[in-house]
């Protein structure tokens, strides 16, 4: 998408104003979201990126009649108040003491006024408080208010690629097992039928995968499933391959077009239809009526549980994942030192190309975040032709990067110096180190939360009065979204307890506005550790192999465990990725994971 100047964004929400003023809408709330909830969504629904020119993954624009402002979280912070310079939308910051959306609704609108947003776009877990908290204030919301089209000119259309078939051999269980599953979930909560519209759930129950969505092999599609043995998928048919459709019809799921879903909800005659209220949309929920039982969908947590394939193809997904990382590191470093003026797009183009090269490679899990310097302490900065720094030897570059493959998702982060580090940018390195160790060796009762396990990551960096504010770490998906729930690691509790199975990052970070970035990360798988009379016990298998910067490590901050356990990782990279190598390879792994002393 274009990058607009100040001029066209302001001009844009004036636009919008005139829009707002026609249809009597005092404000109105413009979410960066599709109607599935998605975190990362197609370009057809990117209005708030059109309106604002904030090309973050988070964050939502609110106009009134005389403000507008842009709400984001602090991965986004530099960046938004870079992209919104010279314009009329001012950045608020999502802390805690900072105003909602909500409440500057309330504090800036009059008795009687009206909010209007596009039902489809929000939850109906959101809008049910937001109304909530509007009404405090007698003030109205409007869910049919979509000046998208009309101020949209350009619009992108939704996608047509295909969707195709996820085989068993890498799925690990049938779609007809998933069924039987859900619908014995159905069941047991008394409910008729669920209509389903998060995409990813709906890609893992039926095992189909598409490229509707950049870096999520996904459809856009909702799925309706009966305890009866019924469905019906929304989806354009034109998508839908012969054997595509051949496949559906063996599990009984009828075909029918995306456009319909709301006629079809409104019209069917189950008497209780559960739907989650995080992810179906309060425009869905809303014509579904009374019989609609808001229930958590069972999804997420069964498919957070990987089953011994998908953890296979994770530990096979990384191993090659590696091998290219390999190549990408010495083809930089090689290119560095020969004089070649590489910049960030380069280090984006060399990890491609070499992702690219390995067998069952799909598409990148995200855009490569490849930030030297200044640019390294924006947490989720990509870069551009415009924005790419030029790489030198005296700060740290940080590339957080992972790929899609058929047999699992990649994220990893590192940090590496193609100079002499200073003392300061290695013991801050270290210390980040420190907690990527830390959570990494820690072995947990069965029940333990994310947020009980937090603290480790953390502490080194607190014990010097630093932090980072990101969460430490997040889900992945089997060859779907990077960020999967519904667990999580990070220092607001999320209930969900870790369970052997679930995948989770482990990506401690340190970001000095202006000087650089640091992030440490691997991927965890949780297996079980021990039982004992105290019951079972917990702990994580680092799926990641890759070495970390050696230059950068500090061994005299390290305590002797924790250096213990960083040459026990790197001795497993080593055995692990050799076999796999050329010479010159082989001989950069083993300088690169060489055991460090005191």
């Amino acid at each position: 998408m274009e990058n607009p100047s100040p001029d066209i964004i302001n001009s844009r929400i004036d636009l919008l104003r005139s829009t707002m003023k026609q249809a009597g809408v005092a404000a109105t709330v413009i979410p960066q979201s599709d109607p599935h909830q998605s975190e990362y969504i197609a370009d057809h629904w990117q209005f708030r990126r059109f309106l604002s020119g904030f090309t973050g993954s988070a964050g939502t624009l609110v106009v009134t009649l005389d403000k507008a402002l842009l709400w984001t979280d602090s991965r986004y912070f530099i960046q938004a108040a870079d992209q919104l310079r010279d314009t009329q939308i001012s950045l608020v910051k999502a802390l805690p003491d900072s105003p909602t959306v909500d409440s500057f609704l309330t504090d800036s609108l009059q008795t009687g006024d009206t909010v209007g947003i596009n039902g489809i776009l929000f939850s109906h877990k959101y809008v049910d408080a937001l109304k909530s908290t509007l009404a405090t204030k007698h003030i109205r919301l409007d869910m049919q208010f979509d000046p998208s089209d009309q101020l949209w000119a350009d619009r992108p259309t939704l996608p047509l690629d295909p969707v195709f078939l996820y085989p068993e051999s890498l799925a690990g269980e049938s779609a007809a097992s998933k069924l039987e599953w859900l619908r014995h979930h159905l069941t047991d909560h008394n409910a008729d039928s669920i209509l389903i519209s998060a995409l990813d759930e709906i890609a893992w129950l039926l095992n189909i995968r598409s490229r509707d969505i950049k870096c999520n092999p996904v459809a856009i599609s909702y799925l309706y499933v009966s305890r009866s043995g019924s469905a019906v998928l929304f989806v354009d048919e034109r998508k839908i391959t012969p054997e595509t459709a051949d496949y559906l019809k063996s599990l009984g799921i009828r075909v029918a077009p995306y456009s319909s879903i709301v006629n079809f909800a409104s019209t069917s005659t189950d008497p209780v239809i559960m739907a989650d209220p995080a992810t179906t949309s309060a425009l869905l929920m809303s014509v579904i009526g009374n019989c609609v039982l808001p229930h958590p969908s069972p999804i997420p947590l069964r498919k957070a549980i990987k089953n011994a394939v998908e953890a296979e193809g994770f530990r096979t997904a990384l191993l090659r994942d590696s091998i290219a990382l390999v190549r990408a590191h010495r083809e930089l470093e090689e290119r560095f030192r020969q004089g070649d003026p590489l910049d960030e797009m380069n280090v984006c183009e060399i990890w491609h190309r070499h992702r690219s090269e390995q067998p069952y490679f799909f598409d990148e899990s995200f855009d490569t975040i490849a930030g030297y310097g200044p640019n390294g302490a924006i947490v989720h900065y990509s870069p551009s032709p415009e924005s790419a720094s030029t790489l030198g030897a005296d700060s740290l570059l940080l590339i957080d990067s992972g790929a899609q493959y058929l047999d699992g998702t990649t994220d990893i982060t590192r940090t590496i110096s193609l100079g002499a580090p200073t003392p300061e940018q290695r013991r801050h390195f270290t210390l980040v180190l420190k907690g990527n160790i830390s959570l990494a060796m820690a072995i947990f009762p069965l029940g333990t939360r994310g947020a009980q396990l937090d603290i480790l990551a953390h502490q080194p960096l607190w014990r010097e009065g630093l932090t980072y504010m990101h969460g430490t770490g997040h889900g992945v998906g089997h060859f779907l979204g990077v960020h999967e729930g519904p667990h999580q690691i990070r220092m607001n509790d999320i209930p969900t307890p870790l369970q052997a199975g679930m995948t989770v990052t482990d990506e401690p970070g340190l970001y000095l506005e202006g000087q650089y970035g640091i992030r440490c990360e691997n991927m965890l798988l949780v297996v079980p550790a021990m039982s004992t009379p105290m019951g079972d016990f917990l702990r994580f298998e680092v799926l990641t192999l890759f070495p970390f910067d050696r230059k950068l490590i500090d061994p005299t901050l390290l305590t002797v465990e924790e250096l213990s356990w960083l040459n026990d990782y790197h001795a497993c990279v080593a055995s692990a990725l050799a076999p796999h190598l050329t010479e010159s390879e082989r001989q950069w792994l083993t300088e690169a994971t060489a055991p460090i002393s005191r």
